[in-house]
């Protein structure tokens, strides 16, 4: 993992419970049931942090919470198999209300071709969805820590509507209409990971904590350096400049490394739709760093969760 005061925090967490926890540092853990090997992760979405309930309807609420723990699964290649959800609700909101929010969890589960195995349901003082995930491994999962020097780095899709959506929330504004949907309808590229793995990428993260924390995280796992390209970064509409689409967080996208030329770039998005952009290269060193026009650019903040 790279720097940030979630990470620092994780670390001191492994540190004290030593050779309780397994190895770690990957969107997923893997383990291996009857010959059948499996991934799964977890993931918080809380009222407050992560939203504000003015922000999205009930279903957006349960669709993107679903989506965070998917996207686990598509960063390492896995093919979903089912999820439980526990929610938190306060008292005071309607039944109604938890009913439209797991509609939007089960939309986005059966997208996934996935399934609903059941959760668990408390009062709580604010909205709460604390989603697990169960995949299975049909080849050796992508892992952050398969980079290699002479990689290039890839990225799926355009960055920085999340950052629009939320600066424009903060501001008491709402956002541009794309900017809102990429916020609250993210999607978990989950066969495009696949198709990725297939054509032999080394490495691979998805963008929560922005491009270029995950960029830290993939070369500390790797142990190398990732240098990104800030012209080459791809803007969304809705954003305000590649510093903004650099340090967006939430993308749920795929950053990943890969030895190849760019025809693979093509291929893709001829196959999907969907952009696939070579944003950086993969060199010997340690940690991720930014260059514009081949100047290091300093003094970029990324994206952070807590």
């Amino acid at each position: 993992m790279g720097p940030g005061a979630e990470f620092d925090m994780i670390r001191s967490i492994w540190r004290r419970i030593g050779g309780t926890a397994a190895a770690s540092g990957d969107d997923c853990a893997f383990f291996e049931v009857d010959g059948a090997r499996l991934a799964i992760s977890s993931d918080l979405s809380i009222e407050g942090t992560h939203f504000q309930a003015g922000w999205m309807g009930l279903h957006e609420i349960g669709w993107r919470a679903a989506t965070a723990g998917l996207s686990d699964l598509a960063a390492v290649a896995a093919t979903p198999l089912g999820i439980t959800v526990s929610v938190g609700v306060p008292a005071e909101r309607p039944e109604g209300d938890l009913a439209e929010v797991m509609e939007g969890v089960a939309e986005a589960t059966k997208e996934a071709g996935a399934v609903i195995w059941g959760g668990d349901i408390v009062r709580c003082d604010r909205m709460v969805l604390d989603v697990t995930v169960v995949g299975r491994l049909e080849k050796d999962p992508v892992l952050r820590s398969g980079a290699r020097v002479g990689d290039g780095l890839f990225v799926t899709g355009q960055l920085g509507g999340p950052a629009a959506a939320l600066a424009a929330w903060d501001g008491l504004s709402e956002p541009d209409a794309l900017a809102r949907a990429r916020f609250v309808r993210p999607r978990a590229r989950i066969v495009e990971a696949q198709w990725l793995r297939d054509r032999g990428a080394h490495a691979m993260i998805d963008v929560s904590d922005g491009l270029l924390a995950d960029a830290g995280h993939l070369a500390a796992a790797s142990e190398v350096a990732c240098v990104l390209d800030l012209n080459a970064v791809p803007v969304h509409p809705a954003a305000v400049g590649r510093e903004q689409a650099l340090t967006s967080g939430e993308e749920y996208e795929l950053l990943v490394a890969l030895n190849g030329d760019d025809s693979v770039v093509g291929e893709f998005s001829g196959r999907f739709g969907l952009s696939l952009t070579r944003v950086g290269r993969v060199e010997a060193g340690s940690e991720a760093s930014v260059e514009r026009d081949g100047v290091v650019v300093s003094n970029l903040s990324s994206f952070e969760h807590f």
